[in-house]
């Protein structure tokens, strides 16, 4: 098979969350414990952190790794989802692994994976272990994909953990409550290693201590710690707390490890995330005159950091191009809003996403007025149609949605 038949394959075949939803979560480790033992456990040859967190793990993973680039540190670099290609969830210094690699990789352990009855996700985390043991990084930053102590990513231990906040997403599978949500992520936290929380509230921070406690886990808040917070290339305002995690989560390497990374390391890794990562989706500028903004967030927790910073934008007109997945909690989210707004509903490329007719039925039901439309291309290009060089058009609501613009 070619890369895009391989990646057909691992898409079509196999379950997937991204596209997939509930059928594709495992509830144990057993899987993971089997491929990695036939991959002869390339996760015990690698220096980690592992980030775990409701929103913004994605982006403290790639200030990390820009910052220890800059460091001049080999990083091995695991997130998800991915927006374009599915090599973007692999790279080294910026790098994504390369097509070849994929394909002898699924081509060598295809008849493991189909007697096994691997997950998309499983495969993926062997692939990256595989792949970073081979090329003999200094350090992986491993990003949770779902939860944290039933991720397939759950079988290394770190030199630090990492969990940026807490909020209600993913329900169905994590629980209904703070509380709950928080004990999943804490199953990250790992014997006699240093965790870094990013955010807590009154629920959550108990959830923390008490699992910190039980492992012996020395625990830091950073966002009780640090006081000086650096500038960085990732402008959205929720970058806030992720820049006070990275810098807690440094400190601790300096202090813990054998690693070593100076301030001006530390500045220059924050301040060039996007060039050294390639990072793209985060309150991402595509154009000005009118300024297009475009955003991953796709959950209460986010999107309410996201609308807040919307409202400080000056603008003649707002136009929001807007997509969901079906699993979304429509009167959670949709309040969040600004109901002056001309909406263009759309359906992004997904068999998960909601279609736009339904959206707009049900935003509608929240004073939010727009039309609908097939896809997003079409939506996108009729906001820029409508909107004036002084106006403000913001694209997002789902991965999806963004995942279909035209980011470079």
């Amino acid at each position: 098979m070619n890369y895009q038949e391989t990646t057909n394959w691992m898409f079509n075949q196999l379950p997937m969350y991204q596209l997939q939803g509930a059928s594709a979560y495992k509830e144990d480790l057993t899987n993971i414990k089997l491929l990695a033992a036939h991959l002869d456990n390339p996760q015990n040859d690698l220096k980690c952190i592992h980030v775990a967190g409701t929103n913004g793990k994605g982006s403290t993973s790639h200030m990390l790794s820009s910052v220890l680039q800059e460091a001049g540190y080999k990083v091995g670099l695991y997130t998800s989802p991915h927006l374009k290609d599915f090599r973007e969830r692999i790279k080294i210094n910026g790098k994504e692994i390369s097509e070849a690699f994929v394909i002898e990789f699924i081509a060598k352990h295809k008849d493991f994976f189909e007697a096994n009855d691997m997950s998309f996700f499983e495969m993926s985390v062997g692939l990256a272990f595989d792949y970073f043991a081979a090329e003999k990084v200094d350090i992986a930053i491993i990003e949770v994909g779902l939860g944290g102590r039933l991720d397939a990513t759950n079988i290394i231990t770190p030199l630090v953990s990492v969990i940026t906040n807490i909020g209600l997403d993913h329900t169905q599978f994590l629980g209904n409550t703070l509380e709950a949500i928080a004990g999943e992520k804490a199953g990250i936290i790992k014997p006699n290693v240093p965790v870094v929380i990013g955010e807590y509230t009154d629920e959550t921070k108990p959830v923390f201590l008490a699992k910190a406690e039980a492992n012996n886990a020395p625990i830091s808040f950073a966002s009780d710690l640090i006081d000086q917070i650096y500038l960085s290339d990732l402008i959205g305002d929720y970058q806030f707390h992720n820049k006070k995690t990275v810098q807690q989560t440094i400190s601790i390497l300096n202090n813990e490890t054998d690693f070593k990374i100076s301030i001006e390391q530390l500045k220059e890794g924050l301040l060039h995330v996007v060039k050294n990562t390639g990072l793209q989706g985060r309150w991402q500028q595509l154009g000005e005159s009118p300024k297009i903004i475009c955003d991953t967030a796709h959950n209460k927790h986010g999107l309410s950091v996201v609308m807040n910073q919307l409202k400080n934008e000056k603008y003649e007109k707002l136009h929001i191009v807007l997509g969901v997945v079906n699993d979304k909690d429509l009167d959670s989210i949709l309040p969040l809003f600004p109901k002056e707004a001309q909406y263009y509903f759309c359906n992004p490329d997904s068999s998960r996403a909601l279609p736009a007719e339904t959206l707009q039925s049900e935003a509608k039901k929240h004073d939010l007025i727009g039309e609908k439309y097939d896809s997003v291309a079409i939506a996108f290009a009729e906001a820029k149609k409508n909107a004036s060089e002084n106006d403000f058009i913001y694209v997002g609501g789902s991965t999806f949605v963004v995942a279909e613009l035209p980011l470079n």
